[in-house]
């Protein structure tokens, strides 16, 4: 494998790691033992673990951007919401690891913050708005339809993370194509 797969390779597995176990709970051990590297090796392809945690970050806010994309191209207006809900049900239903980690990536954040360590989520916010912004403007440059289909996306991924299942009755508000994939 080239320095660069390996690359890909150990953000796959900080997503995993990080996911399941917190920032602070989860060694870089268990990462380099995931990936099937060293230690030192994984130290030669990010200068640290906090690195190693931030490209874990970014990679499942870029790929969840990505999904949203995808389901809205080729639609206008309400289909592209419908179409980017669905997609994000079917995403977290598929790889629950990115709704962990997008909730230890909030969690890791605010502990940072809350320590005065205000750098920590400065990459993690410009990928949010990146993000934020991807879906205003596949919403038509609305902010309030970007600014409530977000809202209904982390309420999801709360109810999602509380283990309430599909067919509860919390889910009743939300529209249909938000409703959670069995």
């Amino acid at each position: 494998m080239s320095a660069d797969e390996r690359r890909e390779s150990a953000i796959r597995a900080a997503v995993t790691e990080f996911a399941r176990g917190g920032y602070s709970a989860t060694s870089t051990e268990a990462i380099a033992k995931r990936v099937g590297v060293s230690q030192p090796y994984l130290f030669r392809l990010f200068p640290n673990k906090q690195a190693m945690f931030l490209a874990a970050a970014e990679r499942c806010l870029l790929e969840t951007r990505q999904v949203f994309e995808k389901a809205a191209q080729g639609l206008e207006g309400e289909e592209v919401l419908h179409s980017m809900a669905r997609a994000y049900q079917q995403l977290i239903a598929d790889d629950p690891d990115k709704l962990l980690m997008q909730m230890q990536v909030y969690a890791a954040v605010a502990a940072a913050e809350a320590a005065g360590d205000h750098e920590f989520g400065e990459s993690v916010r410009a990928g949010w708005l990146e993000l934020f912004d991807s879906v205003n403007l596949m919403l038509g440059a609305d902010v309030d339809d970007a600014t409530t289909f977000l809202a209904y996306g982390m309420l999801a991924n709360t109810l999602t993370s509380l283990g309430f299942p599909a067919g509860h009755r919390i889910w009743s508000g939300f529209y249909a194509s938000a409703q959670p994939v069995d």
